[in-house]
């Protein structure tokens, strides 16, 4: 496998990063995963929008231009022989002085990899299990794809290894959050309810385009802060993430759901299927 790391396009086993590097040493990093479909990275301005809002919050001078990273992904693709794949870039602050830096960084390590990714022709049912783990609360003002990633990692723990499964974080103060690596969103009287990001979830970018696709097809969205019991009439329940796409829920707790024959998920998916081949950003659906 090949891999894109500081310019250069090296094995994988030949991929080395400093100790010294304060992505390693602090967990200073932004990361993004972009899926590619026959080559085409999708939704790849609204992930690099997130990158690099990320780099800036973190102090990183560095940013990812759409050429840079197009050029970086599509020599990936050609390499590997891998056209359908997930692509995970990583831009971590780079070596720095021991100790917690007050300057920003201006030498970053830039790492690029993917790995096979085998698209579904049919939407794939989870169960959402809600966790006894809080979700904790963003280090800054808003959740960063980071490399903080512990709070993710330890609800993975007590989920377990059950790939059909999926937990979903309460805030601290019993809110609905988000899953431990998708957002959540349920059905209710021809509405689709979502949490705010106000909650401390990630803006997630296939979020961000479920509500898009939502709004052009004329369903409405409404964002707040939600208590378990709201499912309790809720027609249907799914998940979303850029690997996922959209995964409808068959089960939660004691309760059964629709899951793939669900009205809702199911217009959706076929119109994320629609656009998915093509699509640069999501703001392509206001115009």
């Amino acid at each position: 496998m090949i891999v894109y790391l500081n310019g250069q396009f090296i094995e994988k086993e030949k991929a080395m990063i400093s100790p010294f590097d304060h992505g390693y040493l602090y967990g200073l990093g932004i990361f993004e995963t972009i899926p590619t479909y026959s080559g085409h990275p999708f939704l790849l301005d609204d992930h690099l929008e997130r990158l690099n809002e990320g780099l800036k919050e973190l102090r990183i001078r560095a940013s990812i231009t759409r050429k840079k990273a197009l050029d970086i992904i599509q020599e990936l693709c050609r390499r590997n022989g891998l056209p359908d794949s997930s692509v995970r870039l990583n831009v971590s602050a780079g070596l720095g002085e021991m100790g917690m830096q007050i300057e920003p960084y201006h030498r970053p390590t830039i790492f690029v990899f993917q790995r096979p990714f085998k698209r579904l022709h049919a939407m794939k049912e989870k169960e959402a299990v809600l966790l006894t783990l809080p979700r904790n609360t963003p280090e800054t003002g808003k959740r960063l794809k980071s490399h903080h990633f512990l709070n993710n990692v330890a609800a993975k723990w007590e989920m377990g290894s059950n790939g059909e499964q999926e937990g979903i974080f309460l805030t601290k103060e019993g809110h609905l959050a988000e899953g431990i690596v998708s957002n959540f969103f349920w059905v209710k009287e021809g509405t689709i309810f979502t949490p705010c990001l106000q909650t401390g979830i990630l803006d997630g970018v296939t979020r961000r385009f479920i509500m898009k696709l939502a709004e052009r097809l004329h369903i409405p969205v409404q964002e707040g802060y939600f208590f378990p019991e709201e499912l309790d009439h809720a027609e249907e329940i799914f998940l979303t993430n850029s690997i996922i796409e959209i995964a409808p829920v068959r089960k939660m707790g004691d309760r059964f759901y629709p899951g793939i024959r669900g009205k809702y998920v199911r217009t959706l998916w076929e119109e994320y299927q629609r656009y998915s081949s093509y699509l640069w950003s999501a703001k392509a659906l206001s115009v």
